[in-house]
Formats: C-alpha cells, sequence, structure tokens
C-alpha cells in the first residue's frame, strides 16, 4: 500500500466535506492571525516608546491570554460539530474493511493539512498585516507612528505552540469517539438527535433561579465596588441560566404549546412547534452559545467604544482641576507655607491661576448599622453600606463659598455626593450630630465626581469638632492633623503645565513629606495609552466574538438543514403543500434564529445600570454617552446579524430543497 494512500483520502475527505472544512480552516487562520497579532503588539518594541507602555503591555498581553483561552473552547466546540457530521462517514469506513487504527491514520493526515494550512497561512497573514495593526493601535492611542518593521521570533513560537497543542487536542478527542462507538452506532448517530427530548424540570427551574438571581444583582448593586466584587458572579449567573432555558426550558415551554390544542392544531403552528421540538436538543447549545457571544460582543464593543468617545469627560472627571496638590497631616501654618509655594512655582514658569479650590479635611470610611455610623475602615468599600464621610471646617466654607455661617458643636452642614441621608439628625457612634441645613450645591463636588461609594460632605464648626468624631469612631489614638488640598486650572500650555506640574514635584518635599501632585496634562498620554488599549481590545476581541459567532451560526444552518430535509420530504408525503410547508419552516427558521438576539438584548437591559456602576471606575459619569453607544452597537449588530442570516439562510434551504 502507497505510503501516501491515507494523506490521499483525507485529501478527498477534505474536498467532498468542503462546505463544513472550509470556513472551519478560515476561522483558523483568523484566530491564529488575531492571537499572533495580539501577542505581537505585547512584545513589539514600537510599543516601548508609548507613555505608559507597561500598562498598554499588560492589557494586551491579557489581550492575548483571552484569545487564546477562547480559541481554544470555541475551535474544540467547532471540530466536535464536524466529528458528528462525518460520524456516519467514518462508519461506512469501518464496515468496508477499513480498521480502526487505519480511519486514525486518515484522522492524523486530516488534521495535519487543516493545522498546518490554518496555523501557516494565520501565522503569514498575522505578519502581513501586523504593521497595520500597530499603526492603527498608535493611531488609537494617540502616539506618533515610528517607520520600521519586526518579526518577533517569541510571538511566532507562542502562536505555533498554542494552536499545535490546540490541533493535537482535537485529534485525541476525534480518535476517542471513533475508537469508543461501535461501526453501527457510527453509521446513525447523526440521526441520534431525532428522539424527543424529555422535559428536564429541573433544569427548567434551575435555569430560571439563575437567570433571576443574575438579574436580581444587577439591578439592586449601587455601590461601582461592590459591582466589581459580584459582577462575575452575576455573569455566571446569566451563562448557567441561559444555557439552562435554552436547552430545558424551551423544550419544556414548546411541550407546554403543544398541550394548548386550540393553538397546536393548526397547520402552520403544528408543523412549526414539532420541528423545534425535536431540533432544540441538538442546536440548543448552539442557540445559547450565539446569545452570549452576541451578548459579550455588544457589550464589549458599547463599553469601550463609550470609554473611548468620552475620554475628555472622563479625564475631567478624574483631574477636576488642571494641577492638583494634596498632602496629609498638614496644621494650618503649614498650609498656609504650601499655598504660598504653590504661588510661587506657578510664578516661576510664567502661568496663572483660576477656578482656585482649597481647603483641608478629614475623611473616615463608615458602615450603617441602623440608625448609627460605625467605624468601617476595614472594610473598605466592599459593602453597600459603605459610606465615605469628608469632614471640613467651617471656616474653610465660608471662605469658599463666600458664607457666614456659623455653628454649634453639634450642629453640621451635610451635602450628600451619592446616596441620600433622610432626616435631621444623624450619629457616628454615639456622637449625635444636628443637621442644620441638607446642602443643594457644594463647590468642591467636582472635586469628588471620581469617588467611587456613598459620599457625603460635613462641614462642621472647627477641627476640635472633627476629632471629636475621630475619637467617637476610632476610640484611642492620635488623628493627626487634617489632610491639604489644593487645586486650579491654568490657560497655560500643556508644556508648561507638564513643567509646572515636574516642578511642584520635585520641590514639594522640602516643604511637606507626604505631599502628592497630579495633573492632567501631565497625565493626559498615559489615559489615552490605557483608554485607547482596551478600546483597542475590545475591537480585537469583538472581532474574534464575531468570527465565532458566524460560524456558530453557519453550522447550525448546515445541521439544521440536513434533518430538516427528510422532514420536508414527510410532510409533502402526509399532505401539505409546498407552499404551506415553505411558510412553516421558514417562519420556524426565523423564530429560532433570532431568539439569541432578542435574549442577548433583554440580557443587556438587565445588565446595563450595573455596567454602568462599573463604568464609574473609569470614570466615566456620562450615562447617555454610553446608552447613545449602546443603542449604535446594538443596530449595528442586529443589521450584521440579519446579513449573516440572508447569507446561511441560501445554504440551509438549497439543503432543504435538494
Amino acid at each position: 500500500m502507497s505510503r501516501f494512500f491515507y494523506g490521499k483520502i483525507a485529501l478527498n475527505n477534505i474536498k467532498r466535506n468542503s462546505k463544513t472544512y472550509i470556513p472551519f480552516i478560515l476561522t483558523c487562520v483568523g484566530a491564529v492571525s488575531l492571537f499572533y497579532n495580539m501577542y505581537f503588539l505585547s512584545v513589539a518594541k514600537d510599543i516601548g516608546s508609548v507613555s505608559d507602555n507597561r500598562s498598554l503591555r499588560l492589557i494586551l498581553r491579557l489581550g492575548a491570554v483571552v484569545v487564546g483561552i477562547f480559541s481554544l473552547i470555541f475551535l474544540f466546540y467547532t471540530n466536535s460539530f464536524l466529528i458528528k457530521q462525518r460520524k456516519k462517514e467514518f462508519g461506512l469506513f469501518n464496515v468496508l474493511g477499513m480498521e480502526k487504527k487505519h480511519i486514525a491514520r486518515v484522522m492524523f493526515y486530516e488534521t495535519l493539512m487543516t493545522g498546518t494550512g490554518g496555523i501557516v497561512t494565520g501565522v503569514l497573514l498575522g505578519i502581513l498585516v501586523s504593521k497595520l495593526m500597530i499603526l492603527l493601535l498608535l493611531k488609537i492611542v494617540k502616539f506618533k507612528a515610528t517607520f520600521g518593521f519586526e518579526v518577533p521570533v517569541e510571538a511566532i513560537g507562542a502562536t505555533v505552540i498554542l494552536f499545535g497543542a490546540i490541533f493535537i487536542l482535537n485529534l485525541v478527542y476525534n480518535y476517542s469517539q471513533v475508537h469508543r462507538t461501535k461501526p453501527a452506532e457510527l453509521l446513525k448517530s447523526p440521526n441520534l438527535g431525532e428522539r424527543e427530548p424529555k422535559t428536564k424540570w429541573f433544569a427548567t427551574i434551575v435555569g430560571v433561579l439563575s437567570l433571576g438571581a443574575g438579574y436580581y444583582i444587577a439591578l439592586t448593586t449601587e455601590s461601582p465596588l461592590v459591582a466589581l466584587n459580584i459582577f462575575f458572579f452575576a455573569v455566571i449567573l446569566v451563562i448557567i441560566g441561559t444555557y439552562c432555558l435554552f436547552t430545558a426550558g424551551s423544550i419544556a415551554f414548546l411541550k407546554m404549546l403543544r398541550k394548548n390544542k386550540k393553538y397546536y392544531y393548526r397547520a402552520n403552528h403544528f408543523a412549526s412547534v414539532s420541528g423545534m421540538i425535536y431540533r432544540m436538543k441538538q442546536n440548543a447549545v448552539g442557540l445559547s452559545n450565539i446569545c452570549i457571544l452576541s451578548t459579550a460582543v455588544i457589550i464589549m464593543l458599547s463599553t469601550t467604544f463609550s470609554l473611548y468617545i468620552g475620554m475628555e469627560d472622563e479625564l475631567r472627571n478624574r483631574y477636576p482641576r488642571n494641577i492638583m496638590v494634596s498632602a496629609r497631616n498638614v496644621p494650618a501654618e503649614k498650609a498656609e507655607e504650601l499655598n504660598r509655594f504653590i504661588g510661587e512655582q506657578v510664578e516661576s514658569v510664567g502661568a496663572n491661576q483660576k477656578n482656585i479650590v482649597y481647603y483641608r479635611y478629614m475623611s473616615f470610611i463608615v458602615i450603617k448599622s441602623g440608625q448609627e455610623y460605625v467605624f468601617g475602615n476595614s472594610a473598605g468599600y466592599a459593602y453597600n453600606n459603605s459610606v465615605l464621610f469628608t469632614f471640613i471646617t467651617q471656616e474653610d466654607y465660608n471662605r469658599m463659598e463666600n458664607a457666614q455661617v456659623s455653628l454649634d458643636d453639634n450642629e453640621m452642614l451635610l451635602y450628600a455626593v451619592k446616596g441620600k441621608i433622610p432626616g435631621d439628625d444623624i450619629s457616628f457612634n454615639g456622637l449625635k450630630f444636628s443637621i442644620r441645613e441638607h446642602l443643594s450645591s457644594f463647590s468642591i463636588y467636582e472635586q469628588s465626581s471620581s469617588i467611587l461609594a456613598q459620599s457625603n460632605y460635613a462641614v462642621v464648626k472647627d477641627t476640635k469638632t472633627i476629632r471629636k468624631v475621630y475619637s467617637a469612631l476610632n476610640g484611642d489614638g492620635d488623628m493627626g492633623e487634617l489632610s491639604y488640598y489644593y487645586g486650579f486650572d491654568t490657560d497655560a500650555e500643556k508644556d508648561t503645565q507638564i513643567e509646572l506640574v515636574r516642578i511642584l514635584r520635585q520641590k514639594l518635599g522640602n516643604v511637606t513629606k507626604d505631599g502628592f501632585v497630579e495633573g492632567a496634562e501631565h497625565e493626559r498620554d498615559g489615559f489615552y495609552t490605557i483608554y485607547g488599549g482596551l478600546f483597542f481590545l475590545g475591537i480585537f476581541l469583538g472581532l474574534l466574538f464575531i468570527m465565532a459567532t458566524v460560524l456558530i451560526i453557519y453550522y447550525k444552518q448546515i445541521a439544521e438543514g440536513f434533518d430538516d430535509r427528510d422532514r420536508f420530504n414527510i410532510m409533502q408525503k402526509v399532505g401539505m403543500s409546498r407552499k404551506e410547508i415553505w411558510k412553516s419552516v421558514r417562519s420556524q427558521v426565523l423564530t429560532v434564529f433570532f431568539i439569541p438576539l432578542g435574549a442577548a438584548i433583554v440580557h443587556l437591559a438587565f445588565a446595563f445600570k450595573v455596567i454602568t456602576r462599573l463604568l464609574l471606575i473609569f470614570n466615566l459619569t456620562n450615562i447617555l454617552l454610553y446608552a447613545g453607544c449602546t443603542l449604535l452597537v446594538v443596530f449595528v449588530f442586529a443589521v450584521f446579524y440579519t446579513a449573516v442570516y440572508s447569507l446561511t439562510a441560501r445554504t440551509y434551504y438549497r439543503i432543504v430543497s435538494a
């Protein structure tokens, strides 16, 4: 026997099954190219010249890990579809005298051809477009591109090792499927899904409870940091609920429709409900995958797009003044010295000051316990009932607000930034205050716009009163001096502001030890690097998920086409006209196809609130901007989804009509 015998059979098999293998190989090429480019960007020398390149490399390396893990899961999933479709063919080989070890050799050559072709082509394509990718990334992060071209051996090696391992894993799985199955079972395996699936009420109930719990968490979470802690738990619940409801809940619902005689015993309803019951067992997993991928694509693109579009607002939220100086343990006389020091440095660079905000303060994280607020620094912001109180004196308040407020020892003015405190009294571990006024505005509100927890400003008589609050909450111990904040805007050029920040940072240590200087222009490049990197990552992963969605949809249409072809002929034999059959089939296909998109939009609607809370961590407070970006992404994705349906439906109808 020729040593090329098995290779020729493998090549002929690939050609004969080109409708399924070509999309699979193209997807492999795309996944390989995407992974290579993500890994290439994380190690490229040109990235080293970008501001805050460490953060950018970390984002890109994380992206490469996500692409690699997803490629493993997705290619394994699509390979399982391919082997399922070809079991009958392998069973025929076995019946005709080919031993399973010979079938294993054919599988080896098929995997070698598809794997080598996919990896080599993907790497070459990745290298070809790598310069375009790095130019796009540098454009997004607003950094000047450099000349040159590089092909990191590290990126090629990582790509070949990863995808080589994936194809080896697929080969082992394929061989195990054929080895453990008898020839007769292989021959009839494509029809094993024809048995009516059982109603799994337990899985249906688990799906409803999981989805309900995930939705409840999303709707009731208020604190951004709490949302960050439990968001992924809520995502897991929604994924479990989605799988259970698609695989078990859909069948239970369809059987309930079948029990409704008035609805079920109509020509179009009878055919549609019956057909969907029999196909949901094998298509439900694919539909749930489409739903989850669609949700991931929409959320990923809408969040990263809105973060990138709202960059200037986010920069202002994070840095409410152009230049900000803060320090801890600053007594009154040292604060005056700091004020003079800052003024001198501003004059030294020829800049000016406006919109000055200056005050001394002390902040406490407390936990609401009934009607009391108790010490909570050990808990941080980990709970929904965590509240940040910032105390300032009436002297600073009167100066900033140009007011003449005079408070008693047990009185305060209260301004709620996030969250509300009802009533006219408040108590800190037994120390009671009367709220003279709930302020409707406060000039230093902007400084707290990036605070994530529920927060309030409390104006009290003097520093002595603040010390009483500290003692009530912390017991014994020295509070130390109040903290210091000084912020101002300036009309100076960007380079001048950057130089001013540099000088202040260099000389501030001569005045106070615990000082810190921030500048919006000084941090702008790093800000664009991180947010631009996230946007680029969103585009990259969005493309990967869309590619996966398209392939799953395509394979679903093929599988349904072969399943429905026999049913189509049976329906004609029992008396249904061709027009009635086509109407029923079209309605059924449309319903099944668009259910995942509808479910994804429902998931997105329930997740909207918790996502807006998470975006506060990234300083995005413009909910309308995020809502607009989300609607735009949903619209574009729906148009794309419909276009994919139109293209893949043609393959389905050709198979059914054959």
